[in-house]
C-alpha cells in the first residue's frame, strides 16, 4: 500500500512539473546598443556596443508574462575630433552583466515590456585626448553595481523569431563620487548610462 502511495505521489509531482514547465519559454538574443552618459558633457548616442544574452519567461495569462534575462551589455560614451574646431577626444567603455526582470503585456504579435535590471561591472576603460584616465590618481571609478529601468517593445516575425527594441536608463549615479557637470535624475546628482538597444531573438519553445 505504501509503495502504491509513493508511486501516486511521484506521478502527481512529475505531472505538476510538466504542466508548470509548459508555461515557461526560453531563448537567446543578440543586438547592438547606442549609448551615452548623461552628465559627462558629451551629448549624443555616439558609443556603439554589443548586447548578448538569454532569457526565460513565465506565462501568467494569455495577455501577460514575467521575463528574466542574463545579458552582456557594452555601454559608455565617445567624442571624436571634428571639423568644427572641436579637437577634444574622449572614450569611455564599460562592460556589464545585467539581470533584468520584465513584465510583458501581449497584444497579438507585439509585446510591451518594462522593468528594472541590476548591472554588475565586469571591466572598463577610459581615455581623454588619448591619455588613459583609469590609471591616474584620484580617478572617479565607475560603480561596481548599477540599477536601471527598461522600457521596450517586442515584435514576432514568426512564432519563434522576432525583434526587440528597448531603452535602458540608469537610476543611480554610475560613478563612485559626484563631480562638476553632474545632472539630476529622480533622487540624486550624478552621471547616468542611457542606452537604445535593438536586437533579434529566437525563442526555443
Amino acid at each position: 500500500m505504501k509503495q502504491f502511495l509513493y508511486i501516486l505521489i511521484v506521478i502527481f509531482v512529475f505531472s505538476g512539473l510538466k504542466t508548470f514547465s509548459q508555461q515557461f519559454h526560453g531563448g537567446v538574443a543578440a543586438g547592438l546598443a547606442a549609448t551615452q552618459v548623461a552628465g559627462d558633457t558629451y551629448s549624443g548616442f555616439n558609443k556603439a556596443g554589443i548586447f548578448l544574452g538569454g532569457f526565460v519567461y513565465l506565462d501568467l495569462s494569455e495577455k501577460s508574462a514575467f521575463q528574466m534575462e542574463l545579458t552582456y551589455f557594452q555601454k559608455g560614451s565617445r567624442a571624436n575630433p571634428d571639423s568644427t574646431n572641436n579637437y577634444e577626444q574622449y572614450l569611455f567603455r564599460a562592460n556589464y552583466i545585467e539581470m533584468p526582470l520584465l513584465y510583458m503585456f501581449k497584444a497579438g504579435k507585439f509585446i510591451v515590456h518594462a522593468g528594472p535590471s541590476l548591472g554588475f561591472l565586469m571591466g572598463h576603460y577610459e581615455e581623454a585626448d588619448h591619455q588613459r584616465l583609469d590609471e591616474l590618481e584620484g580617478y572617479n571609478t565607475p560603480a561596481s553595481v548599477t540599477l536601471q529601468i527598461n522600457l521596450g517593445m517586442r515584435y514576432y516575425f514568426t512564432e519563434k523569431f522576432g525583434a526587440d527594441f528597448r531603452t535602458n536608463n540608469s537610476l543611480l549615479n554610475i560613478r563612485s563620487r559626484n563631480v562638476t557637470g553632474d545632472v539630476w535624475r529622480f533622487w540624486g546628482w550624478g552621471q547616468f548610462h542611457d542606452s537604445l538597444v535593438i536586437s533579434l531573438f529566437y525563442q526555443f519553445r
